[in-house]
């Protein structure tokens, strides 16, 4: 107990609660799957949603193709656009009110030269407009998330590099075109790749793969130390950690949500505290369940009569006899299927 006390009072991982085996995460049924990618062997990999609030129907998800580009689908899963590109792996976007929905993707078609592709989405046409390609520093770059700072609105991004580095990137909108400067560098041990921010707070959270998860200061006058949250320990969490997800709740509160590969389960963390909340499997329904899991998006609020309480999009990673896809889950079951609210 003293040394659990005294890792708290340090900023150590989070104490957890007792998990249950594995085996017995519930499952949620997809009321939806997108039209599967048109290339193949690990090639889906990450998406990004965007909600329409006048007409919450009409809204729509983004989707990698790591491969061969960028896919725009909408809420039945339908593809209504796809945007060529060399190697998009990680994709996040911010709506920045009069500047449009801005649109960043890691791309690792230079495997000794990290960038940032961006975009803006033309909500009406349903599809992406490319605003430039952009240099952020040497490696493979991997993981992607946005940050709109909340006192200013200052964009920012954060560039995971395969080999653990963590680049912080500011994005420029005053001009006609994009500005990217890299701003500062974090390291974690290993590989990393799935990364999210929550607004609210100003946190950035990180998942080492092999490892665990952490937590960054998002901003960039802030120290660059890495705040241990949560451990792979195979029971709650299994390796590869990868994709994050947040489902904020007022000032602070909510959860984070996480692929958890290995086992091919979701697994949830309350916050602020990072506490273990429960876990669960995508299957069971008409359309077909998930497994292998790299990037998943969650965004609450009203999508129409399928998902009134928010959407969970994650990657499936074994969409046989089909191409990898995503599938499309209503929150509001998620929660009630690990009785929470």
């Amino acid at each position: 107990m003293r040394a659990l006390l005294l890792a708290l009072l340090l900023g150590g991982c989070a104490a957890t609660s007792v998990a249950p085996p594995s085996g017995q995460a519930p499952q949620v049924a997809a009321l939806a799957e997108t039209d599967p990618v048109d290339t193949a062997n690990d090639a889906a990999d990450d998406p990004a949603i965007w909600r329409n609030r006048r007409d919450p129907a009409a809204s729509l998800v983004i989707g990698t193709d790591k491969k061969a580009g960028i896919h725009v689908y909408d809420l039945a899963g339908k593809r209504v656009s796809f945007t060529p590109a060399a190697r998009l792996n990680n994709v996040d976007l911010r709506d920045m009110g009069a500047k449009g929905v801005i649109v960043a993707a890691s791309d690792r078609a230079d495997v000794t030269q990290a960038h940032v592709s961006m975009f803006t989405l033309d909500t009406a046409a349903r599809t992406l407009l490319p605003t430039g390609r952009f240099p952020v520093g040497t490696g493979e770059a991997y993981g992607m998330c946005l940050w709109r700072r909340t006192k200013d609105a200052a964009l920012f991004g954060f560039v995971v590099l395969k080999d653990g580095r963590i680049d912080q990137v500011a994005i420029d909108l005053s001009g006609t075109a994009p500005r990217v400067t890299t701003v500062r560098s974090m390291k974690l041990g290993t590989q990393a790749e799935g990364c999210v921010v929550d607004d609210r707070t100003g946190l950035l959270y990180v998942a080492e793969e092999d490892v665990g998860l952490w937590r960054f200061d998002a901003d960039p006058s802030a120290p660059t130390t890495a705040t241990s949250i949560a451990k792979v320990d195979r029971r709650i969490l299994f390796d590869d950690a990868e994709g994050l997800a947040l489902a904020p709740k007022g000032r602070d509160g909510g959860y984070l949500v996480v692929s958890s590969q290995g086992d091919n389960a979701y697994t949830l963390y309350r916050l602020p505290g990072v506490t273990y909340a429960g876990r669960f499997r995508i299957g069971g329904g008409a359309v077909d369940g998930t497994s292998d899991t790299d990037g998943i998006e969650l965004l609450l609020g009203n999508f129409g009569p399928k998902y009134r309480r928010g959407l969970f999009v994650a990657q499936d990673g074994d969409n046989a006899p089909d191409t990898q896809n995503f599938k499309y889950v209503s929150w509001a079951d998620s929660l009630k299927a690990l009785r929470l609210r």
